[in-house]
């Protein structure tokens, strides 16, 4: 059996629904996130796991998320598979997402069968080795003080940023653009699925943090309210999510309260392994609660 370090562990058995009836699967929140709000790459991880479940050839390809609602994490989700379509080489879901009889979430899978092509890519971006970078709780150790929260819960995923952090206040607003270095802190097993959760999973915890840069904003910015509202990826390539993954990151526009941010993937390598783009809310709040929390 493969060893996994306790942290992974912990977000494995996350991924690990419970099957409810035939096409309906539960997941839960866990309790180290301490977050008043579900964590959407968490939503969409379990969404992408309940579709997979339902799959018998072919890895996941393609994903579309949008978020409808903010999931409550002291209650179980609901995941409901509908079949669109049993191809040959492709196979169709689609997944809702259930608390108190509400959608909060709305996902389409694609999943194909390993097939020969032609192939081209984009060049990897020239970047440090993930080694020579500090680990977060390095980086974060001269700012314990206001991190303690942070640091006391698990980190199923090591993140190696290259430059500074983009929570990190600076004088002067910064470009729109982040790198950084992410892997499974732990040995996964060999499952194509598992992988593509685990970085989907991944894939939401800094990639809105690209738009605010530009802005010098903060989550914790009191005039500031920010959500995601859709999340789409593009799996090229076989990949492990416990191997380092080279996380390229950039936000081309900003306008109108929503901002965008388009990112790749690359293994250590050089493949060009996934593509990203994401949409987050950005919204001015003015000292109204039901303002700030409303989608």
């Amino acid at each position: 059996m493969t060893e996994m370090a306790d942290d992974v562990g912990h977000l494995v058995e996350l991924l690990d629904l419970e099957a409810i009836e035939k096409n309906i699967f539960r997941g839960v929140s866990p309790s180290w996130h301490r977050m008043p709000r579900v964590f959407g790459g968490q939503v969409a991880a379990q969404a992408l796991m309940a579709a997979g479940r339902t799959v018998s050839d072919g890895r996941p390809h393609s994903l579309h998320a949008y978020f409808l609602r903010l999931g409550d994490p002291t209650i179980p989700i609901l995941y409901e598979v509908d079949r669109i379509r049993d191809g040959r080489s492709f196979t169709t879901r689609r997944v809702v997402a259930i608390q108190r009889g509400q959608a909060i979430l709305n996902l389409d899978a694609s999943f194909h069968v390993d097939e020969e092509g032609h192939a081209h890519q984009f060049a990897m971006p020239s970047a440090p080795a993930p080694e020579s970078l500090p680990t977060l709780a390095q980086r974060l150790a001269p700012h314990a003080g206001e991190a303690t929260d942070f640091l006391d819960r698990p980190h199923p995923i090591d993140q190696r940023f290259v430059g500074e952090l983009p929570w990190v206040r600076s004088k002067e607003p910064r470009p729109g653009c982040q790198q950084l270095w992410i892997r499974a802190d732990g040995d996964l097993a060999d499952d194509p699925l598992l992988h593509a959760c685990v970085v989907t999973y991944a894939s939401d915890m800094s990639l809105f943090d690209s738009m605010l840069l530009p802005h010098n904003l903060r989550w914790d910015d009191h005039d500031f309210m920010g959500a995601s509202l859709d999340h789409c990826m593009w799996f090229h390539r076989p990949f492990r999510a416990d191997r380092w993954i080279f996380y390229d990151q950039k936000s081309p526009v900003a306008f109108g309260a929503r901002g965008l941010s388009r990112a790749q993937m690359f293994d250590q390598e050089g493949n060009l392994v996934i593509s990203l783009v994401q949409e987050g809310l950005m919204r001015i709040v003015r000292d109204d609660k039901e303002e700030r929390w409303s989608v």
